[in-house]
């Protein structure tokens, strides 16, 4: 069963397909080439999730982003400094992991490696975008999102090529 897409911003002209014997659904272009396809095992586990932040967050970001566990380190506008670890990472931001979030609007400096390049530490001003406080589905850790606000370019266009790189090899496999 095919679905054009006539009213999402963004994706007018692309068609979702249902496959019922296969349980997969297919996106595709205005021109029919396929864009990707979901095991209904996937969509379902999407919609119960419910608050998968990459999903729940895609419209209003500016760069994808890739699930990735680099340290980092955070410094809070009264000075105090906390080490922890990246579950998602972006060109225009990244997901700290935290049980103790900080506040939405919140301005941290942050400072992180990226895993190609472990010598070249990457700084950046960010403020606290959204909070996850607790566990969801014993997969998603608390944490916050922190946007960019302030980040050298050359350190954006490295995590843009990362992302794409990340994501190219995920889509492979």
């Amino acid at each position: 069963m095919k679905f054009p897409i006539t009213t999402t911003e963004g994706h007018e002209g692309k068609v979702l397909e249902m496959n019922s014997d296969e349980e997969v659904v297919t996106l595709f272009n205005a021109e029919g080439e396929s864009l990707g396809a979901l095991s209904w095992r996937e969509v379902i586990d999407q919609a119960l999730a419910g608050s998968d932040d990459d999903a729940r967050f895609a419209h209003v970001r500016s760069y994808p982003r890739a699930p990735l566990a680099v340290k980092v380190r955070y410094t809070t506008p009264e000075g105090k400094q906390f080490e922890s670890l990246t579950a998602g990472i972006g060109a225009g931001g990244l997901f700290i992991e935290s049980s103790t979030p900080l506040a939405p609007g919140t301005t941290l400096s942050v400072e992180f490696a990226l895993p190609d390049r472990p010598w070249e530490k990457h700084k950046a001003v960010a403020k606290v975008a959204w909070t996850r406080s607790r566990p969801e589905r014993h997969l998603l850790f608390p944490g916050m999102g922190v946007q960019f606000t302030n980040i050298d370019e050359k350190a954006r266009e490295e995590l843009v090529e990362l992302v794409e790189a990340l994501n190219r090899s995920r889509v492979a496999n």
